[in-house]
């Protein structure tokens, strides 16, 4: 057999076992994926938050139990975000303008706001706040949150619903998530210091 033969022969071995491993993650294992997506990158979001503020100056270390907190977070709405795409789907099946503008808007008006609360909830559980702390974070960073995510996410989700099928919505939404992670982390820990949880 020949170099390039066996070269060819190797490459389409590896073809297929990444075939292999993308009907494990993403038709067997799908729930799993979603949620070791999120949190994945739900703390890297963080990490790369803090590391900007170290680098700034205006943090003087990494602080590993946020960086813990905000990966768990990704836990709680890898979950939420993995059975809302596949609901939204069975409900609004098909990829008209009409029908994807619909789940844009059905998206942006009712799960972001579930989206945000259960984010600080999870994050409120994990720092022992009360339940009137956890709700007057909802409130005032929650608002500053859902405003972001009317400028980010219908052009974002547009494409999402348009273009790819139920199983890869929460890879893409997780991986436009690492910068609006960024920004969550940032008006969780640092946008309103009276916070006791504001980690220096």
């Amino acid at each position: 057999m020949s170099f390039r033969a066996l070269r060819s022969e190797k490459f389409l071995a590896l073809v297929r076992k990444c075939g292999q491993i993308k009907e494990v993650l993403f038709d067997r294992y799908l729930l799993l994926t979603n949620v070791g997506i999120s949190i994945g990158l739900s703390g890297a979001g963080d990490v790369l938050q803090q590391h900007y503020w170290i680098v700034q100056g205006e943090k003087k270390s990494w602080n590993v139990r946020r960086t813990r907190d905000m990966s768990v977070s990704g836990l709680t709405v890898g979950i939420l975000c993995h059975y809302w795409y596949n609901f939204l789907d069975h409900r609004l099946p098909g990829k008209t303008i009409k029908i994807v503008l619909k789940k844009v808007v059905i998206d942006q008006l009712f799960f972001s706001p579930a989206y945000i609360s259960v984010f600080f909830l999870t994050m409120g559980i994990l720092e022992k706040s009360s339940l009137k702390e956890v709700g007057q974070e909802i409130v005032k960073k929650g608002r500053e949150l859902y405003k972001a995510e009317w400028v980010i996410w219908p052009p974002a989700q547009i494409i999402n619903f348009y273009f790819l099928p139920t199983k890869y919505r929460v890879l893409y939404d997780s991986t436009i998530s690492l910068g609006y992670d960024v920004y969550t982390s940032h008006v969780k820990h640092e946008m309103f210091s009276d916070s006791k949880h504001d980690c220096s």
